[in-house]
């Protein structure tokens, strides 16, 4: 969206010995002032004391870029690009090798040039000025082992609006990812919820995992005093750089996307967001990709969902011949696996697979407390909060979801009555929510252990579990917590009724599911049968 970026993570050293070749020219041009030139060196920072020592090994042929344009190190590892003054260089993350971490294990892949500074008058600071170009903007890098096979957890919107909803995430998902055996993370946007001044906090939390932790800009993480787009992600980039980059890790290409636009109609009028990308932005995306091998797995990461992106169609002309690319988002406060067709204007072979990622807040924290002291802040489409699993080989990946504070294995909630009379079964609904499925996901049921089994049909509509969940706390006059949101269609709800003449007795009702990636999941619920019309 932006055009300034150029990264924070640089170490001055001594004086640059020849220039290398720049990038080929761009169609889109540097904003702002006549750019000058950035010189420096990556390198392998063997002593990683961060600064470009005599006989550290220059690394050749690492991508670096200033937010439009992506140049290549020479043989010296040296680079040269042009910046303004607002600009954000950044190192592209190879494989085999890391960047530095900051003290919250955010990295620290960029050197941030505003000489003076972010515009004053913003209640949550921007970035303080940093004075004239050094003369040499240098990129450490360390080796390290990234095999075909490793897993990143996906952390939607956790939105917390204060002190206390971190400590939520704390407890409710932190703890049991201690110890993960995760590479890194993503928080797919809204990190916050409009207060600017918990990004520490946050980060600090979640630091604890231990693990690299990249973030996404979210409509909630930006300055709304902003009195343009280019001035609304002041505080993110002091925290954590760039709004949109990219990184190789394992056998895969990461493309970090920033899709919140700030528009501000006329001078002093409210400003307002809206869904999209920006020519800058889809520049750079097109000249990354142009350095992307074909067979190379491509994973854009985004807030609001690619099909609410309102250029999102020169985005698919970039990667819908490609045969390996998926796409993650947060933003809607409910899960899905969304395939995008001709429909919506995709011209790809294959349907493109989008997943909108389940939330670290649920329903915005909202809901009745638990024992904890933690609202259950059921999602809309009545799958719990909690976050995403992703794991790859190659270019191969599937994506597993993990309720907060739950078991591994808990998939799906099993709706229906206590006990039905015989002479009522097959007018008994049963409803499952199959927290993780899609239209291509197989469900089935079956009354006891023999019993036959039954193909359910997915049907989408409001979870009735829910829907009677938010009305009765909506009715709930005396309640302390926030109310849940109105209930709103889920896409992983299946159906069916019990079988004809069930023998009375309690029974066990089974359900399997098979997901797209051919993984069989079970639940179990006990059903009591009655010879006729009972209560519990």
């Amino acid at each position: 969206m932006h055009l300034r970026y150029v990264a924070l993570f640089v170490l001055l050293s001594g004086p640059f010995l020849a220039i290398s070749t720049l990038a080929p020219p761009d169609t889109v041009a540097l904003q702002n002032n006549a750019p000058s030139l950035a010189r420096g060196v990556v390198y392998h920072d063997a002593n990683e004391n961060r600064k470009h020592d005599s006989g550290e090994k220059p690394l050749a042929g690492i991508r670096v870029s200033n937010g439009v344009q992506i140049t290549k190190t020479d043989a010296q590892g040296r680079y040269e690009l042009p910046v303004n003054d607002d600009t954000i260089l950044f190192v592209i993350k190879p494989r085999n090798w890391r960047t530095p971490l900051s003290k919250n294990n955010t990295p620290e892949f960029y050197y941030i040039h505003k000489p003076q500074g972010s515009p004053k008058g913003l209640t949550y600071a921007g970035v303080a000025p940093t004075g004239p170009l050094p003369p040499t903007v240098n990129f450490p890098l360390y080796p390290q082992q990234e095999p075909d096979q490793f897993r990143a957890l996906m952390f939607g919107d956790p939105q917390p609006r204060n002190q206390q909803e971190i400590d939520y995430i704390a407890h409710d998902v932190v703890e049991e990812l201690v110890g993960t055996d995760a590479s890194f993370g993503v928080t797919l946007g809204d990190i916050l919820f409009d207060n600017l001044s918990l990004f520490e906090s946050q980060a600090r939390t979640i630091a604890l995992l231990g693990i690299p932790w990249y973030n996404v800009i979210g409509n909630h993480d930006i300055n709304l005093q902003a009195t343009h787009d280019r001035y609304s992600d002041e505080t993110f980039e002091r925290h954590f750089g760039p709004t949109y980059y990219s990184f190789d890790y394992g056998a895969a290409h990461f493309l970090v996307l920033d899709n919140i636009e700030w528009l501000v109609e006329t001078p002093g009028s409210k400003g307002r967001y809206r869904p999209g990308l920006g020519k800058e932005q889809l520049a750079f995306v097109k000249r990354d990709l142009s350095m992307i091998p074909e067979n190379q797995l491509v994973v854009l990461l985004m807030h609001v969902p690619l099909v609410d992106t309102h250029d999102r169609q020169s985005l698919y002309r970039l990667i819908e011949k490609r045969p390996f690319c998926m796409s993650l988002s947060g933003h809607t406060h409910h899960h899905e696996h969304r395939f995008i067709t001709r429909e919506d204007g995709w011209q790809g072979a294959e349907p493109h697979h989008h997943v909108i990622n389940v939330t670290v807040s649920g329903s915005w924290w909202s809901g009745a407390p638990d024992a904890r002291g933690i609202p259950h802040t059921m999602m809309a489409d009545g799958a719990p909060n909690g976050y995403s699993i992703l794991s790859f080989d190659g270019h191969k990946y599937t994506l597993d979801f993990k309720a907060a504070s739950q078991p591994a294995d808990y998939q799906m909630r099993i709706q229906a009555p206590e006990v039905v009379a015989a002479d009522e079964a097959t007018k008994t609904d049963i409803y499952v929510n199959v927290f993780n499925g899609s239209e291509r996901s197989k469900v089935e049921m079956r009354l006891g252990k023999d019993g036959p089994w039954t193909l359910m049909r997915r049907k989408v509509m409001n979870d009735p579990e829910f829907a009677a969940l938010s009305a009765a706390g909506r009715a709930n006059k005396d309640k302390s917590w926030p109310d849940l949101p109105a209930p709103k269609a889920s896409p992983h709800l299946w159906h069916a009724m019990l079988p004809k003449d069930p023998q009375s007795g309690t029974h066990m009702l089974q359900v399997r599911t098979v997901d797209m990636h051919g993984r069989t999941y079970h639940g179990r619920r006990v059903l009591r049968i009655t010879t006729a019309a009972a209560k519990p």
